[in-house]
């Protein structure tokens, strides 16, 4: 008989945990994350061709090594993993050591080339790239109450909320530094130190290349007063539920996560932030039209190039993924996003 936990109180790290990753969770549904929502990957072959090229450009740096590795961390159901091998050329293929990192199972029909694992390899020489990863990584919320203090929001498996115990230890540490809340009751906070555990623990993995996560971000002056924890199901937000029926995500603090991973050899760069619209353009996506000339000499082509210059524009755009944060933490090589 499956245990009722439907009256019981937890707090939302605990909680969405269960509901995204365990036996019945929302993660392990066979639709897998595609089925509710759109992530660059899924927008545009485009986003899977940036990478490629970001990954050769890593290759180069690191002076076209026997194996080269990329990772994909959060892999959902491989669809970057698999792009990308399709976008690389290939001598540069040929080398690649591809890993999809997720906790679902593997995908029938998946690349055999690519190795699926619920952990990301040790000992990485190349690009890790986390899309869409940290904001799935579960974490506690905090909200003040009437007398000023920041609690713990407990939360049943129907939604109802209610506040526990007062935010202590290194939570309270964590909120102090990187999302410090007034004394205004209802405020509330995603509290980040499991991501930024987390993204250390990513960037460890890297002896040399590049890691990078990309996802839905905010820095310590623009943290929104009340949080950003939400669902999503079939395409749609939806208040968040942790009964498995839906996607339980938060922004995420990418600076306090850089801070996490700060450490970087003498005379390496260290950690920055960037909008996906900069990355991208670094990259060689502007969204640029063709010419209308082009229209008239071949007319084929002109619609073609004019559809890749929509999807780019939607990859850049202000105010939709493009406002997306890449943090970008090179290990012994330059940043390759420099690269002319």
């Amino acid at each position: 008989m499956t245990e009722d936990t439907s009256g019981r109180w937890r707090g939302w790290r605990t909680a969405s945990q269960e509901s995204l990753y365990g036996p019945e969770g929302f993660y392990r549904r066979p639709e897998g994350p595609a089925g509710h929502f759109r992530t660059s990957v899924h927008a545009s072959a485009l986003f899977a061709g940036a990478v490629a090229r970001l990954l050769c450009r890593v290759d180069r740096a690191l002076g076209a090594p026997a194996a080269l590795d990329f990772v994909d961390l959060g892999a959902g159901r491989g669809e970057l993993v698999t792009g990308v091998l399709a976008a690389l050329p290939e001598a540069v293929a040929a080398r690649v050591r591809a890993h999809a990192v997720e906790l679902a199972d593997r995908p029938v029909g998946l690349d055999p080339r690519v190795a699926w694992t619920a952990e990301p390899p040790k000992g990485i020489t190349g690009l890790l790239f986390a899309n869409e990863w940290l904001d799935n990584v579960p974490l506690e919320v905090a909200e003040v109450d009437p007398a000023g203090v920041p609690r713990i929001v407990l939360v049943r498996e129907d939604g109802t909320e209610r506040l526990g115990e007062p935010v202590s230890g290194a939570e309270a540490a964590w909120l102090a530094r990187w999302w410090p809340l007034a004394p205004e009751e209802g405020l509330r906070a995603e509290i980040g130190l499991p991501r930024d555990t987390a993204w250390g623990s990513a960037v460890a993995t890297v002896d040399q290349g590049l890691a990078i996560a990309v996802d839905y971000a905010h820095t310590r002056d623009t943290r929104p007063p009340f949080g950003t924890l939400t669902g999503f199901r079939e395409g749609r937000g939806t208040a968040p539920v942790p009964d498995g029926s839906c996607d339980i995500t938060a922004h995420v603090a990418l600076d306090a996560c850089a801070s996490a991973a700060a450490d970087a050899p003498a005379g390496a760069p260290g950690a920055r932030l960037l909008t996906q619209r900069a990355a991208l353009r670094a990259l060689g996506i502007t969204g640029t039209r063709p010419p209308l000339a082009l229209a008239s000499t071949d007319p084929a082509a002109y619609v073609r190039a004019l559809a890749s210059a929509g999807e780019a524009a939607e990859l850049t755009a202000p105010g939709g993924l493009g406002d997306f944060g890449w943090l970008v933490r090179p290990a012994g090589i330059p940043d390759p996003l420099d690269e002319p």
